[in-house]
């Protein structure tokens, strides 16, 4: 056989480096999925001002923004937007959507673990919410919650918060920018710390505190995410966490 001839050795097979997007180029695209995300969330509400026959203008869009199906309905656009940015800047590397994404289903042990952490998270903060006489959820989202059911929005809010905002920020956040970051110089704890602040960032609504609870809740769902390698794992726990906040907020809270 030729592989014992010492004149002539096995050849060896080079693998092929993956893919992807290194740190500037997940940057710059992460600009340009987040734009999309915007511009998204912006169509949805611009389409009720048209369909209302209002002007096309920034009092209109403010104006109409406001009312709880029209955040519905822009929550949910920005879903569609953000995938299309995240294929097409895949798509130019040549890559697989589903593997650049690691969208593979997760153990029910890995799903398991990730829930207990969540909720272990969620009641440590509620805790010292409580010990500080602080609200469990930021006054807006209660208002706008409670709004939406007595508008007949609950279903619209609750697609919206529950399915739409958790695909999109995840997709984004520990799907493409954990992707490249954690194959640069970061590697995975740095793609974990930043990607994690940038996800708090797009939650500058709340104030300090509760963008901390943001934040820490943003490491965990890294943490699962390298743990696993399945996006759908966060995906389910970020739908976790909403859909129970919604639904809390929405019909049992006080």
């Amino acid at each position: 056989m030729d592989s014992l001839n010492p004149d002539l050795p096995p050849l060896t097979v080079t693998p092929v480096p993956p893919r992807v997007w290194k740190f500037w180029g997940t940057a710059l695209w992460g600009l340009f999925i987040f734009a999309a995300m915007f511009v998204g969330q912006i169509g949805g509400v611009a389409l009720l001002v048209a369909q209302r026959g209002l002007p096309m203008d920034l009092a209109s869009i403010q104006l109409v923004g406001r009312e709880p199906q029209a955040l519905a309905l822009s929550v949910t656009m920005g879903l569609p937007a953000t995938l299309v940015a995240v294929w097409l800047a895949i798509r130019i590397k040549k890559a697989s959507f589903v593997d650049y994404l690691a969208l593979h289903w997760p153990s029910w042990k890995q799903l398991l673990l990730g829930a207990v952490g969540l909720i272990l998270i969620v009641v440590a903060w509620e805790t010292i919410s409580r010990s500080l006489g602080r609200e469990a959820t930021p006054g807006f989202m209660t208002d706008l919650l409670k709004s939406g059911r007595d508008k007949g929005a609950a279903l619209l809010l609750l697609f919206a918060f529950s399915v739409a905002a958790p695909m999109s920020e995840e997709v984004l956040a520990r799907g493409f920018l954990y992707r490249g970051w954690s194959a640069s110089f970061l590697r995975v704890p740095g793609a974990i710390i930043l990607s994690s602040l940038l996800w708090t960032v797009v939650h500058l609504q709340y104030d300090m505190y509760f963008l901390a609870e943001v934040f820490s809740i943003g490491l965990w769902f890294g943490y699962m995410r390298y743990r696993s390698g399945s996006l759908w794992l966060t995906i389910l726990l970020h739908a976790l966490n909403n859909l129970t906040a919604v639904v809390l907020t929405m019909w049992l809270g006080s």
